[in-house]
């Protein structure tokens, strides 16, 4: 009896990356071939005005010939974030306090602020 093959194959191994609204899912999957590549998956929750919620999933098929380009570049991007930016995060959206109303202040101050100036240009941000 032959193996029936689909884009949602069997995971061979898998982890999870829970990060807020998102959950990051890392899976092995094989090939008809009988190789290993993986997928990355993006998942967000959104919540609607009713309460009820959906996903919004985004996947990225990476194959062993790309292994090391994508690491060598994945690794120089995450290096240059961290050198220009650092390692503390900025967000509000990413402080273990974040709330809507936290939000609405810093907006609410934010505009107060900025109302009384003119002709920023986007090369001066």
């Amino acid at each position: 009896m032959s193996q029936q093959y689909t884009s949602d194959k069997e995971e061979i191994y898998s982890k999870v990356m829970r990060a807020g609204r998102r959950t990051y899912f890392f899976d092995v999957r094989e090939t008809k071939a009988g190789d290993y590549y993986l997928t990355i998956t993006e998942s967000k929750k959104f919540t609607n005005d009713d309460g009820s919620f959906h996903f919004k999933k985004h996947k990225i098929y990476l194959y062993k010939e790309d292994f090391v380009d994508f690491k060598d570049h994945l690794d120089d991007m995450i290096q240059y974030v961290l050198d220009a930016k650092g390692e503390e995060v900025i967000s509000d959206r990413h402080q273990t306090d974040y709330s809507a109303e936290t939000a609405k202040d810093h907006e609410d101050t934010a505009s107060k602020t900025t109302s009384s100036y003119t002709d920023v240009r986007f090369e001066d941000i």
